[in-house]
This record gives structure tokens, sequence and C-alpha cells, in this order.
């Protein structure tokens, strides 16, 4: 039986993972600060928008306000879906401070309380019935309980595939870390993806590796990427290699 696949839409991902996210699978996307995460969460759910997928956008770490203005600087505009009853941003961010906040529609009062929260997403997803759902970051929510880590990941991985959600979860990791970002995360999700920013012969370079994804065979390789003003593009025929020196190397 063929597996079911959710298309990412980002230019080369769908290629590394063989056809696509499977459905239902949760995802940590994970990386150091300017890496590219919250922009390839974003991409992923505005195509969904445009293929007539709903989403949801859970904002623990920024202004659901901004969130909107820096989607709108590459083109994705969501109040028209959110106006359509498509989208849904959750407010975990303000906990209900300030006159913007208190226009938005469901906002998480005391986002250290996950229950709470995952009531609002459970509300979120079944109004504009979500196909697709992003969490931007899950590392706030243990960020000072680490021995949760895991525990919080399989509270929000039950609800979130149970409904039929398929989402990236971000991970905030430091600049100089190899991990995903807390202990045991790695083991409560279906895929992880891990975006990097390192060094090369004096100018930063973006890349892109597949750790794992349940369901589906991808592509074992570094890939190099680019931001631009139309979102991520993934070069699936190119190869970051890394040197036992730590030096990056592009080949073909």
């Amino acid at each position: 039986m063929p597996i079911e696949r959710i298309k990412t839409g980002i230019p080369g991902l769908d290629e590394i993972l063989h056809g696509g996210i499977p459905k239902r699978n949760i995802v940590l996307v994970s990386g150091g600060p300017g890496t590219g995460k919250s922009i390839m969460a974003q991409q992923y759910l505005y195509y969904g928008l445009t293929m007539g997928e709903p989403g949801i956008l859970v904002t623990l770490e920024e202004h659901p306000v901004q969130v909107r203005i820096n989607m709108a600087q590459f083109g994705w505009d969501v109040r028209k879906y959110e106006e359509r009853g498509l989208f849904a941003m959750v407010d975990a961010f303000t906990g209900g401070i300030g006159e913007a906040a208190k226009r938005e529609r469901y906002v998480v009062r005391d986002p250290t309380d996950v229950g709470n929260l995952i009531d609002i997403i459970k509300e979120a997803i079944r109004d504009v019935g979500a196909v697709r759902g992003v969490i931007d970051s899950v590392s706030t929510l243990y960020l000072t309980r680490p021995s949760l880590a895991r525990s919080i990941i399989m509270q929000i991985k039950r609800v979130l595939s149970g409904l039929g959600v398929t989402s990236l979860l971000i991970s905030q990791v430091s600049v100089t870390e190899r991990g995903f970002g807390g202990p045991g995360v790695e083991h409560g999700v279906d895929g992880i993806i891990r975006l990097d920013l390192d060094e090369l012969g004096g100018e930063l370079k973006r890349s892109l590796i597949v750790w794992k994804m349940r369901g589906t065979s991808h592509s074992m390789r570094r890939h190099p990427f680019e931001i631009t003003s139309k979102g991520i593009i993934i070069y699936p025929n190119k190869v970051l290699k890394i040197t036992r020196y730590g030096v990056f190397e592009e080949r073909a």
C-alpha cells in the first residue's frame, strides 16, 4: 500500500524525502540561530494553504503580529486564510497582554501550562480542520525543565498525530551544539531535519541533513540551501562534506 505523504512545497526538500513527509508524522526541525528554521516551517504551512490544506501555527517566541509581518515579506499573506477559517495563529507568546493580543482569537494565557496549551491547540485544529501544523518553538516549553522534554513532546505528538495533523516542531540549539535540543526529544518524534550554518573560506554556508524520517527512505547526505526572497531553496544534487579538519567542501 503506497505511503500517504504531505508535500512540503519547499524546492528540493520533497526530493530529499523521496516524495514528502509521511502523513501524521511529527518532525523536529532543529538548528541554531539564523539557520532558517522558522522560515522553513512557515513556508511549509503557506504552501499547504495554497493547496487547500488548512493549518495552524503556534507561536511561543514571537508576537503573532510580527510573525504575520515576517511571513508577508516572503509573499505569504496568511490573513486572507484566517478570514476564510482555513488558518489559525495560536498566540502562546503574549499571555493576552496588549491591545494587539486582545484581537487574537486563540490565546494561551499561561504558556507554561502545557495542558491549557494543548486544549487551545485542539480547539484551533478542530475549528479550521488543520492538516498541517507548526509549533515555534517547542524548546520554550522545556527550557527550564529539560528533564520533562520528552514527556512534553509526547503529549503534543499524541494530540497532533491523533487529530491527523502533519507537523513541524521547531527546536532551538546553540551554535556549537550538534544535538537536537533536549534530552530524549529525538526519540519522541517521527523525523528530524537538522539545519546548520557553518563557515567555509570566510563565508557562512547553510546546509540541511535529514537524520531520520519514519515511514520513508530519504537522502543520507548533507545538502546546501539558500534563503531567497521567496523562501528556502534546497539543492538535492549538491552535497556539503565535512572533513576530519572540520572544513566543509562542496561537490556536485
